[in-house]
């Protein structure tokens, strides 16, 4: 008997490890100069469509900007949303050091209505400000920015008032309210924060959002690894939820680079890609075309990236079931190589779904 046979009957978790309620991608979007950024586009709406149909629960989109990735992931969620019924859509991450609140607001309203409620973003308030070049520089450091157009943001799609109109010269009335439409009443409670640090995840409970955490920590203490550094961020997320709301905690997902290995070139394969991560850190695995990185690793100083999972189906399997921030999960988002293309992709999402997640407790959506 394997591994995976072994631990797949009911009630056979370890102790401590949550079932996971839901299997989700994460996904770049990625194109090369080759193929161009249409084939680029098209490919990723037929991911989410293969994904949708082996039952995942959610496909997410990473954002970056002038590179060869997808930089204005809202437009590519409602597209994805026609040829789509049931996975939702989630951003992973929009850093909202650079976004204008309000449109962002409007915009996400918009796309959740097209979709038919099927909309999960995860933003981000880190101290990055890599673009002020372009973007414009702010009177204050990039992270109380991007926690004010946070604030301002979670105003706007909850529903707030945003002013008043206080004079003449305007297109409506003295004294009319003026609201972000349209309006998605129930968006705000699918707002998660991508949390790479204990503050992080703290900062999201006493928002009242959920939580994402992510391929990249900081602030860890010293020698404490990254599964280990995740399963404290997991925690102290939920104990301040606890604390400030008086209720359970929405869900936790947690992105994650699970590589299943059914033949030994795909096995091969995943060491290459692990081997690259472990060398290059974000820099690994980058599209044909796509920017080149100033260093040998642009990882910022003092962080640290996931570990790999990789090796045959039951050596994933028993990795991930003794993984501490794992274990403390209720979603899984699998982590896409960025430079993978379609079918790899496809293979990928199939062999987690059929031969890896359903040990942790995982049901299809289908």
């Amino acid at each position: 008997m394997t591994i995976a046979q072994s631990i797949s009957a009911p009630g056979a978790l370890p102790e401590g490890f949550r079932p996971k309620q839901r299997l989700g991608f994460n996904t770049r979007v990625s194109f090369n100069n080759s193929d161009g950024p249409a084939r680029g586009l098209r490919e990723g709406v037929e991911l989410y469509q293969a994904a949708e149909a082996l039952g995942y629960h959610s496909g997410w989109a990473y954002q970056r900007h002038f590179d060869n990735y997808l930089s204005s992931p809202l437009p590519f969620f409602a597209a994805v949303g026609q040829h789509t019924s049931r996975i939702t859509l989630g951003s992973a991450v929009i850093p909202m050091r650079y976004q204008d609140p309000i449109l962002l607001a409007e915009a996400a309203g918009t796309t959740d209505l097209l979709i038919g409620g099927r909309l999960e973003l995860a933003i981000a308030t880190g101290a990055t400000a890599a673009f002020d070049a372009v973007f414009g520089t702010v009177n204050t450091d990039a992270r109380s920015e991007a926690k004010r157009r946070q604030a301002r943001f979670l105003a706007a799609i909850s529903g707030e008032v945003l002013h008043r109109i206080d004079g003449p010269g305007h297109s409506a009335t003295e004294g009319s309210e003026l609201r972000v439409t349209p309006h998605s009443p129930t968006l705000r409670n699918r707002i998660r924060q991508g949390a790479a640090s204990v503050g992080s995840a703290i900062q999201a409970a006493e928002l009242g959002i959920g939580l994402i955490s992510g391929t990249v920590q900081h602030d860890q203490e010293p020698g404490e690894n990254f599964s280990a550094y995740q399963a404290r961020i997991i925690a102290a997320y939920r104990s301040a939820w606890r604390a400030k709301w008086g209720t359970e905690p929405p869900s936790v997902a947690v992105a994650a680079s699970i590589l299943p290995g059914t033949t030994v070139e795909l096995r091969d394969t995943y060491a290459a890609y692990d081997l690259e991560r472990r060398t290059q850190g974000i820099a690994a695995s980058r599209p044909k075309g796509a920017l080149e990185p100033t260093a040998r690793t642009n990882q910022p100083e003092g962080s640290q990236i996931c570990p790999v999972y990789h090796g045959t189906p039951d050596q994933v399997v028993q990795a991930v079931l003794t993984d501490p921030g794992l274990a403390a999960a209720d979603e899984l988002v699998l982590f896409l190589p960025p430079a993978f293309n379609l079918e790899q992709n496809r293979r990928l999402l199939a062999d987690l779904a059929q031969t890896v997640a359903p040990n942790f407790g995982w049901t299809p959506s289908l």
